[in-house]
């Protein structure tokens, strides 16, 4: 997906704000899948599509209501609200005041339209493999933590260690397939992942082909997708981390691939050794604008 169709993508909105969103048409504008493109959006601009569109309405709301003199219930509906006291709600948490201060206290809070621009960085060479994988299965233990981006996740951490080294033992016995070791694997992301707000599900397991009943273990089943796996050497957790903001900053955006709904697959080599640590993350892909 190249700029100028994200860009055109954020006039189709801009133009549909008040009658609707076809997300058939952002799949028509980008040549890719919604999925993508919400990805996409949100690794490029911060927040999630749908906060985006909220913003903007209530921005444009702001003006109707200060400049264009149209009452609070008619400005509920005009934006899609379903009430007024529900678009009254949505207005005071983004604004810090009602709808119906506004005029008096002339206050005009602005969120103005995005544009997608490229800036070239240059010279960053990232180690990447693509694969195809059958069908296997993660096993483990799972729990939903906190989305964070820098440092250590405490709760993941926690989550290491309340998993018993019978466990650890068992699940390692299910394993059949690469890299034969403990992954970290991360899914069911909320919307608003990329502003470090809500969580997700992590799982710590490890992969395989077998079929089992896996006693009381959690199971996430992966049909057969193709992989872009990508490598990291360097400190923990800093350098992988930043492997991951060059993967949707630099990589995706300038690749023939995007983004296919999956687990997000990570595992470390040589913790021991904290400032030469070696990483690998997996994201699932496809050729834009292949059917799977």
């Amino acid at each position: 997906m190249v700029l100028k169709s994200m860009n055109e993508v954020l006039d189709y909105i801009e133009s549909h704000m008040n009658d609707g969103i076809d997300y058939n048409e952002l799949e028509r504008i980008t040549g890719t899948s919604v999925y993508h493109f919400r990805r996409m959006f949100s690794f490029l601009s911060g927040m999630s599509l749908g906060e985006y569109i909220r913003h903007r309405k209530l921005s444009n709301a702001t003006f109707d209501l200060l400049h264009e003199g149209i009452s609070v219930t008619d400005t509920a509906f005009k934006y899609g609200y379903e009430s007024v006291d529900g678009f009254s709600r949505a207005f005071r948490e983004w604004s810090g005041i009602s709808p119906s201060e506004v005029k008096k206290k002339n206050m005009l809070k602005a969120f103005p339209k995005l544009s997608f621009q490229l800036t070239i960085k240059g010279g960053i060479s990232m180690d990447y493999r693509i694969e195809k994988k059958d069908p296997f299965k993660i096993v483990g233990v799972k729990k939903r933590v906190p989305i964070q981006f820098e440092g250590e996740n405490q709760e993941i951490i926690k989550l290491a260690k309340i998993i018993t080294p019978e466990q650890r033992k068992k699940l390692h016995s299910y394993a059949n397939m690469e890299p034969n070791q403990v992954v970290n694997v991360s899914y069911n992301f909320d919307d608003d992942r990329m502003e470090e707000k809500g969580s997700l599900e992590h799982m710590i397991g490890f992969l395989t082909t077998r079929e089992s009943d896996f006693a009381d273990f959690d199971v996430v089943e992966v049909p057969t997708l193709t992989w872009a796996i990508f490598s990291a050497e360097g400190a923990f957790p800093k350098v992988m981390q930043e492997t991951w903001g060059k993967i949707v900053s630099e990589w995706l955006p300038s690749s023939d691939y995007e983004l296919v709904e999956a687990p997000e697959i990570s595992f470390m080599e040589g913790l021991s050794d904290r400032n030469n640590v070696h990483s690998e993350i997996w994201i699932a892909v496809k050729k834009k604008g292949k059917i799977l």
